[in-house]
């Protein structure tokens, strides 16, 4: 029994130790830890700052590579260009002047028929947008606008120092021709006329030859007769002893072929002038018919701007409507409830705010329509801000009903 309590005393006494020492190790331990801690949020913070840093310099690169991509795009337009001129001119350069002068003049004409078609298909564009907007205008005034106009005017809202503008007619937008139209004309080869003029300078040659030799061998010629056939023997006879030879068919034959190389001299000049002229000219066409495209163009970005701005007011209005609709109905019970019948009616605070928010909306929607949206043929300026500033009333009070 002595040795059992001996045993047991002698293993209390080492749990005993066991605890004491694994007391003494805790702090250690949870101070080993606090440190460890405390490092692992240093370098996670220096992670995160490495990482916003490195986000920056990414966002930097970033923005450094779309500029350098916007450059080489545009170098590579230009490029692009000069590569598509210098093809047509090497193009045309394996051509004839004749058919490099028709080929320009059909470019010349596709380009102002491009054009014109381009701006037509805006015009129809622009035509049905101003409908659609003139549409969604009497929608508006119908769908709650005047009706809610007419409800502040019975409760009795208005505003000092407000003065009404009378709603007048006008012209939404009025396009405006700067541009005047450009013809192309096609041109003669000049063939006819180089023709005539050949034949004339041949009669001219064969009369001149004629002469000569009726000179050299002492023959007047009776220009009110055909000369007899003894006489066009000696004239072609004394051509064909020019060669040694007595025979009037050479003569004849010599004659004609000096004639006709006159008159083949004098025709290929002709063409060749008529030629280099047509082709001078059918550049300067096709010059302005690149000049008119692109002022055409202009005129068309207008007007891509102007069916932007429209589309994006008809949304606005039908907002507006929506809207319009739902204030009307807070006006009416307004009227119902709070009116009394005498002039000077007391409104709750929130009628109040609901009648002022009505109103303000019913102003900044008619600044807008009152406005025209062309100024000298293009978008105005002040359309643009009134429309933004109809929009940004919207938002405020969609963001108040929400």
């Amino acid at each position: 029994m002595s040795e059992q309590k001996d045993q047991n005393e002698t293993v209390e006494t080492e749990v005993g130790k066991e605890e004491e020492n694994a007391v003494s190790e805790q702090p250690e331990n949870v101070e080993e830890n606090t440190q460890e801690t405390v490092e692992n949020e240093a370098s996670a913070e220096n992670n995160n700052v490495e990482a916003e840093t490195g986000s920056d310099e990414n966002s930097e690169s970033e923005k450094a590579d779309s500029e350098t991509e916007e450059n080489s795009e545009t170098e590579e337009a230009t490029d692009a260009n000069a590569e598509t001129e210098s093809e047509i001119e090497e193009h045309l350069g394996n051509l004839g002047k004749q058919d490099a002068t028709v080929l320009l003049i059909k470019k010349a004409k596709h380009i102002v028929h491009d054009a014109e078609a381009q701006m037509e298909a805006c015009k129809l564009l622009l035509s049905d947008d101003l409908k659609e907007f003139e549409d969604a205008k009497a929608s508006l005034k119908n769908g709650g606008m005047d009706e809610s106009e007419a409800l502040l005017d019975a409760l009795g809202y208005t505003k000092e120092d407000e003065e009404e503008v009378p709603e007048e007619e006008m012209v939404v937008f009025e396009a405006k021709e700067e541009v005047p139209p450009v013809y192309i004309r096609d041109v003669s080869s000049g063939k006819f006329t180089a023709f005539l003029l050949a034949l004339v300078f041949g009669a001219a040659t064969l009369s001149g030859l004629v002469y000569m030799a009726t000179e050299k061998l002492g023959i007047t010629l009776d220009l009110s007769k055909i000369p007899t056939e003894e006489t066009c023997n000696r004239i072609l006879s004394w051509f064909a002893s020019l060669v040694d030879m007595n025979e009037p068919m050479v003569g004849g034959a010599m004659l004609a072929v000096v004639v006709l190389l006159v008159m083949w001299i004098v025709y290929s000049i002709r063409v060749s002038i008529r030629a280099t002229s047509n082709l001078e000219f059918a550049k300067e066409q096709l010059k302005k018919a690149e000049e008119y495209a692109s002022r055409k163009g202009t005129c068309k970005d207008e007007m891509d701007k102007v069916d932007a701005h429209i589309k994006d007011a008809v949304e606005t209005m039908k907002t507006y409507e929506v809207i319009f609709h739902e204030q009307k109905g807070k006006l009416k019970r307004i009227q119902h409830i709070e009116q009394s019948g005498k002039e000077t009616a007391e409104y709750h605070e929130k009628s109040l705010k609901e009648m002022e928010d009505t109103y303000d909306l019913l102003k900044t929607i008619k600044d807008f329509l009152n406005t025209p949206m062309s100024e000298e043929g293009k978008l105005s300026g002040k359309s643009t801000l009134f429309l933004y500033r109809a929009k940004n009333r919207l938002e405020k009070m969609i963001d108040r009903l929400y």
